[in-house]
């Protein structure tokens, strides 16, 4: 009952809004797509009619005061940082007067350079190699030919990496970056971040930024001093180029084997005042875990009808596609 009356604060969670691509030409991850620009703007003007868009520093600031959030409080969130969320989401977004928070990783902000799993997705589409060669991980596959076999790959390394420590998986990224000749510092503008005078022009039309680590490493593999550099060094960043504000994080990666209460305490000792996962599911305000907020995932394959059931029944509605971007709140690991 509580789903319909819409009493629980949903999270919406987008990583890229670009133009659909078809998935034989394109060189990157089509996970990352959330939706086409059309289909964001349609999106966003609904949420606009029937829903109460937020700031996540809007929802922070009513719990910490004890005042009730809306009954029907939605905040749209973007993850990683790409260009295309100054390009595309910005100017929708802006125009249509719907506020958002965008998680960076400012370690890609500073440098430009590509991140990391999706510069991996594309090596493996490109490369010439007539096999794949990871000790690391217990492959040695031959090279398929076809672009979806290729795909399909790629998503059987990434799901396999989420098991090393970030290290190794750097590691990794690096040498296939030299042995197949494919360095991720001459990237196309199809896969690079924003820059921070982008981020600052946002910033200045009243949209917030929070952290994603500094390198988009899954923390939860981290040392503990390696765990406080991405907390504490991505906090200070954002603070130099914007100035003092409230921050927030979100955990890259942000399934259950991204964070853990380790990765939780350094957060809140750090003084992020909420931290997002990317467990699915919405959040109740009498029992807000305000360091591990659920949300939910909008896929590229989601129409309007789909978005809005999702919205009115999230605890009803599963996902038009078995996409490996999202993990469920049903499962019994994700009571963080």
């Amino acid at each position: 009952m509580r789903s319909w009356l819409r009493k629980d604060l949903r999270i919406l969670a987008y990583h890229r809004i670009t133009p659909l691509p078809d998935p034989d030409i394109y060189e990157f991850d089509l996970e990352l797509i959330s939706t086409s620009p059309e289909g964001f703007r349609e999106q966003m003007s609904f949420i606009k009619r029937h829903y109460h868009p937020m700031r996540l520093s809007d929802v922070a600031e009513a719990i910490n005061t004890g005042r009730e959030l809306p009954t029907d409080a939605v905040v749209v969130t973007f993850d990683d940082g790409y260009n295309d969320n100054y390009h595309v989401a910005f100017p929708i977004l802006r125009e249509l007067g719907v506020p958002a928070t965008f998680f960076v990783s400012t370690g890609h902000i500073d440098t430009g350079h590509p991140f990391a799993y999706d510069w991996l997705v594309h090596m493996i589409l490109r490369t010439g190699a007539p096999r794949l060669e990871l000790p690391e991980l217990g492959m040695d596959e031959p090279m398929p030919d076809g672009r979806a076999a290729r795909r399909a790959l790629a998503t059987m390394v990434l799901d396999r990496m989420k098991e090393t420590d970030a290290l190794t998986q750097s590691a990794m990224t690096r040498r296939l970056e030299t042995q197949w000749r494919i360095p991720s510092e001459v990237a196309p503008p199809d896969c690079q971040p924003m820059s921070w005078d982008q981020v600052r022009e946002m910033h200045a039309a009243g949209y917030e930024f929070g952290s994603h680590g500094v390198h988009h490493r899954m923390l939860s593999k981290l040392p503990q001093d390696e765990l406080e550099f991405e907390v504490r060094h991505s906090r200070d960043t954002l603070q130099r180029e914007l100035g003092p504000a409230m921050l927030h994080m979100s955990y890259p990666v942000g399934g259950t084997r991204a964070f853990d209460q380790r990765v939780i305490d350094t957060t809140r000792e750090a003084g992020f005042e909420l931290a997002c996962s990317y467990i699915s599911g919405t959040n109740t305000q009498r029992d807000f875990n305000r360091y591990a907020l659920y949300r939910l995932a909008v896929e590229r394959n989601m129409g309007i009808g789909w978005f809005a059931a999702m919205l009115a029944m999230p605890s009803l509605m599963s996902y038009p596609s078995g996409g490996r971007m999202h993990e469920f709140r049903s499962d019994p690991t994700c009571s963080h």
